[in-house]
């Protein structure tokens, strides 16, 4: 088993900044890959980004492409998403998940096998 642990959103206007983080413990090893996914009020969870545990490999939704950071830091066991220049799309609950599997795709939330509780980050205009 895996557990996660969000923390870091809040309320930001537009073109500000937030930082997240996602605190892993438990079976660490059993990691493939991390990603963020979003869920904003009667839409579905859509990807955000990924990143491989064990390598730099990230991956962006186009959306959020040249604002978003996701880094990982294996030494504390967490990930971060650095979120510049936001806007009031970006506005929803925040998930940080866990995959195990090598062969799933990253932008699917169907592939990971563990889920924070999310975090709540809203943008104002």
């Amino acid at each position: 088993q895996v557990q996660l642990v969000e923390s870091g959103g809040g309320l930001v206007q537009a073109g500000g900044s937030l930082r997240l983080s996602c605190a892993a413990s438990g079976r660490i090893s059993s990691i493939f890959r991390m990603g963020w996914f979003r869920q904003a009020p009667g839409k579905e969870r859509e990807f955000v980004a990924a990143v491989r545990w064990s390598t730099t490999s990230t991956y962006y939704a186009t959306s959020v492409k040249g604002r978003f950071t996701i880094s990982r830091d294996n030494a504390k066991n967490t990930v971060n998403l650095q979120m510049n220049s936001l806007n009031p799309e970006d506005t929803a609950v925040y998930y940080c998940a866990a995959d195990r599997d090598i062969e799933t795709n990253y932008y699917d939330s169907r592939a990971y096998d563990y889920w924070g509780q999310g975090t709540q980050v809203t943008v104002s205009s």
